[in-house]
C-alpha cells in the first residue's frame, strides 16, 4: 500500500515508517497539516495516518479539510494520546475511520491498518478471471477480453490494467501508480506511466462505447470511471 503519515515527532514518524515498510508498504512522512493538504492536491494514497497534536493545526482540522474541502474518501487512521470517550467521538465525527491510542504499538498498528483496508477495498477474487463488464481479465494469460476481442498484454500492462480497474472511480496520482505497479519511487520520471496509460486506452478501447472512461486529471493523474448505472462486479 501507499500510505501518508502525518506526524511531527521525528522519532515516532521514523519508527512507524520503518514498521510499515517492513511489510512492503511505501510510507511518505509529512510534518505538518498544510504540507499534507498541499500534497493531496496532486497525489493519492491508499491510507492516511494522522496525528492529533500538530505544530500549526490539529489532526481534527486536517481531517475535516480532507473530507469536506477535498472530498477525499481514502480511509483515515487517527493516532492520539487522548483516550477519553469524548475525544474519540470527536475524532470519528470529524471524518476519521478508526483511531489508535499512543504510544503506537506495532502489532496493534498492523491490525488496525489491515482491518481498515479490508473494509475499504473490494475483496480479491480467487478466480483467475476477473470481470468488469464488458471486460474480462485473465491473470493466467495476461489477456483482456471484451466482446469477441481478446488482447494479450505484457505482464506490466496487465498489472496496470488490473490496478486501474480495481481502483475504478478513484483519482490515482502518477506517483501512486508508479510505486504500486512498477515498485519505483514516485520522485522518478513518471513519463512511463503516461505512455502505458495511452497504450492501454488504445489496446483495450477504453471509451464510452464500451461503458468506461479513463480521464486525465490535470496536475494529478488518472481516474478510470464506469459510465453504466449498473454497479460493476466486485472483485
Amino acid at each position: 500500500m501507499r500510505i501518508a503519515l502525518l506526524e511531527d515527532d521525528e522519532s515516532t514518524a521514523d519508527i512507524v515508517q520503518h514498521w510499515l515498510e517492513e511489510k512492503s508498504n511505501v510510507c511518505h512522512i509529512y510534518r505538518d497539516g498544510p504540507a499534507l493538504l498541499n500534497a493531496l492536491t496532486q497525489d493519492s494514497y491508499d491510507l492516511l495516518i494522522l496525528d492529533w497534536e500538530l505544530p500549526t493545526t490539529t489532526g481534527i482540522e486536517v481531517t475535516k479539510n480532507i473530507r469536506e474541502k477535498y472530498g477525499y474518501n481514502t480511509p483515515i487512521l487517527f493516532t492520539t494520546g487522548r483516550n477519553s470517550e469524548e475525544d474519540i467521538v470527536t475524532a470519528l465525527e470529524s471524518g476519521a475511520d478508526d483511531y489508535l491510542i499512543k504510544p503506537v504499538r506495532k502489532a496493534e498498528l498492523f491490525a488496525r491498518v489491515k482491518a481498515l483496508i479490508r473494509r475499504f477495498t473490494q475483496s480479491v477474487n480467487n478466480h483467475a478471471i476477473i470481470k468488469y463488464d464488458p471486460y474480462s481479465l485473465d491473470a493466467n494469460t495476461f489477456t483482456v477480453s471484451h466482446g469477441n476481442q481478446a488482447v494479450t498484454l505484457t505482464a506490466k500492462e496487465f498489472e496496470l490494467a488490473e490496478f486501474l480497474f480495481r481502483n475504478q472511480g478513484r483519482i490515482l496520482s502518477r506517483g501512486h501508480i508508479l510505486e504500486s505497479v512498477w515498485g519505483q519511487r514516485s520522485d522518478l520520471n513518471t513519463r512511463t506511466v503516461d505512455t502505458h496509460i495511452s497504450l492501454l486506452r488504445k489496446k483495450l478501447m477504453i471509451n464510452p462505447e464500451n461503458g468506461w472512461r479513463l480521464n486525465t486529471i490535470y496536475r494529478h493523474g488518472y481516474r478510470l470511471e464506469k459510465l453504466s448505472m449498473i454497479p460493476s462486479e466486485a472483485i
